[in-house]
């Protein structure tokens, strides 16, 4: 199997990157707007956080829903695909849990 055919480079493909399995932590809890994943996430900025959703919902991840309301309101939630993350995203915080951070 060469690199391009690996299911873990597919994976990471969709879901790498510093801000990815985050954005997918917090909207696993709930639908949320993107002034809200800012707070949560303040570290990223927001041109950051725009961009990662944008790939998220490219890789059919996650839903971006407008509301046609004054002023527009736009959510963001797990599509069904990205509800199938979800045993990922757990395996991972137990992983986390159960290995606290260490300095390199």
């Amino acid at each position: 199997m060469n690199y391009n055919e690996c299911p873990i480079t597919r994976t990471l493909e969709v879901i790498g990157g510093k801000w990815k399995p985050i954005i997918l932590h917090y909207l696993a809890e709930c639908p949320r707007r993107s002034g809200e994943l800012a707070r949560l996430i303040p570290h990223a900025s927001g041109k950051m956080l725009t961009q990662q959703l944008r790939e998220l919902e490219v890789d059919r991840i996650v839903r971006r829903k407008v509301y046609r309301e004054v002023p527009p309101r736009v959510e963001y939630s797990l599509s069904p695909l990205g509800e199938s993350l979800r045993p990922i995203m757990i395996a991972m915080c137990a992983w986390g849990d159960a290995n606290p951070k260490s300095r390199r």
